[in-house]
């Protein structure tokens, strides 16, 4: 049997790359490694910032003017004269007549203590009183006998002398009861408490089956007469305040105006609040009721007519400690931090006192965006300002038109305001 044994195709692996095959190798190992590097070339470059856009900012120039601030305070309308009344004697609080708000005369009963106590001690001054009077009456008739004894010279004068000496001294005795029972009469009468002057009761400060002792305030009441016009003023304002000084003074519930003039000015602040107190008089017929609230106008610390620099409040910024503001510098075109100080309000407007000159451009609203030497262009109205005016009527008259009823016309926004 003749078996066929086919030859083997084999051929031998190459033990290297033919050399064309190598270079076109080492030419594409290159490209990558080129196009790897450029790639990281890139992704660790930083991109350059876009250039801060140059903001426009509204300027406004610092002027000085005038002043329109007037310190405006409320007060309380109270009597010139208001009494505390209270109980000449201690004891309990049997019986209150008195309300508040109740307007009495003068002697009427406004409230009474328990009068037991006194009314025994009142009748026992009475019992001393007739004891008094019976020594009295009997020292007297032992001096008359001893008179007719001595005139008839049966007793010698030394022994009508200590009969004298007696009734003298019942006499003493006597006036000394009746003097107490007359205070211990009046000891009864303090045990009701009494307006002495016509007025309005403004307070209660005891109720009954309270035990009060001598002089405790009971009672207050104002006094019928003038009113006055009661405020306080901080420490820096007092000394501007002069007995005499008119006073514009108004109703927090409307009315005529009144005037009134300052009558008394604290020595003392107020150990609570430290503030100083401050009277004033009230002129003419009418007044407010007690207690009403008023404002009070001192003529003396009003800055009316004076000039001083003012800013929007917009333009003020907090810089640290202090209260700063944007100042712009038309030569470079940038701004600068400006220190300012302020010195109080004049309605919406702050004032400075120092840190500004008159003819400086400040910066007027947008503040909190601006940097130190940022460069900034002053801001240009793109309208004329008849224009602008005309635009923001025919809004805010769009804004404040009523909503129209479901089956009324809709009011169009007229094109200019459409921007």
């Amino acid at each position: 049997m003749n078996t066929s044994v086919a030859p083997r195709l084999s051929r031998p692996f190459p033990s290297q790359p033919r050399h064309g095959a190598f270079s076109w190798v080492q030419r594409a190992m290159g490209v990558l490694a080129l196009g790897a590097a450029v790639l990281a070339g890139v992704g660790c470059s930083k991109p350059e910032p876009a250039p801060e856009p140059v903001r426009s900012v509204k300027l406004l120039t610092v002027g000085a003017g005038p002043l329109n601030t007037q310190l405006e305070y409320a007060g309380e309308v109270r009597a010139r004269i208001e009494s505390r009344l209270g109980f000449r004697v201690a004891g309990k609080i049997v019986q209150r007549q008195a309300e508040l708000g109740q307007r009495v005369q003068a002697g009427q009963v406004l409230a009474q203590l328990d009068p037991r106590d006194y009314q025994l001690a009142a009748d026992a001054s009475r019992a001393q009183v007739a004891s008094a009077l019976t020594q009295r009456e009997l020292a007297a008739a032992d001096y008359q006998r001893y008179s007719a004894l001595k005139a008839q010279n049966f007793i010698s004068g030394a022994e009508l002398e200590r009969r004298a000496s007696t009734l003298k001294a019942a006499d003493a005795a006597l006036d000394q009861a009746r003097a107490q029972l007359a205070s211990q009469g009046n000891q009864t009468g303090y045990t009701r408490l009494v307006a002495d002057v016509s007025g309005v009761i403004t307070g209660i400060d005891a109720e009954p089956g309270q035990v009060v002792s001598a002089g405790t305030p009971v009672v207050r009441i104002a006094q019928d007469g003038p009113r006055d016009v009661v405020f306080a003023v901080p420490e820096d304002k007092v000394v501007r305040m002069k007995t005499g000084q008119p006073v514009a003074v108004r109703s927090w519930s409307g009315g005529q105006p009144l005037t009134g003039r300052v009558r008394e000015v604290a020595a003392s602040a107020d150990a609570v609040t430290r503030t100083f107190q401050i009277k004033v008089a009230i002129e003419g017929a009418e007044s407010p009721p007690l207690g009403a609230t008023v404002y009070v106008l001192p003529e003396a610390l009003g800055q009316a007519g004076q000039q001083a620099i003012k800013l929007p409040t917009s333009a003020l910024r907090q810089d640290g400690q202090q209260t700063a503001v944007w100042v712009f510098d038309a030569a470079s075109g940038t701004v600068r931090s400006q220190a300012v100080q302020i010195a109080t309000a004049d309605g919406n407007e702050a004032v400075v006192a120092s840190g500004l000159a008159p003819g400086m451009q400040v910066v007027a609203t947008g503040v909190h965006v601006l940097s130190p030497g940022q460069k900034v262009v002053p801001y240009q109205q793109k309208m004329p300002p008849a224009q602008a005016n005309a635009a923001q009527a025919a809004t805010n008259n769009v804004a404040s038109a009523p909503a129209a009823a479901a089956s009324g016309p809709v009011a169009a926004v007229p094109a200019s305001t459409a921007r």
